[in-house]
């Protein structure tokens, strides 16, 4: 007694009741940007955390000084 598996069929099915798929659109529109709006596109998802990181990072900083002034 053998359980033998049956193969999984890997090959899409293009009988005349086959399900017709609807063909993807793809928007394109051109943008006529500046160099500093060009840059900015290109390298906003890295440049927003990392500013918003230094600005943290000075407000800290600021803070540090200010109390160890305080202190003295």
């Amino acid at each position: 007694m053998s359980n033998k598996q049956k193969k999984k069929r890997n090959k899409k099915y293009t009988g005349a009741d086959a399900a017709v798929t609807k063909p993807t659109i793809v928007r394109v529109s051109a943008v006529d940007r500046g160099t500093f709006g060009q840059w900015w596109f290109e390298h906003r998802r890295i440049v927003k955390p990392v500013a918003v990181g230094v600005l943290i990072a000075a407000i800290i900083a600021f803070c540090i000084v200010g109390l160890i002034q305080l202190l003295h």
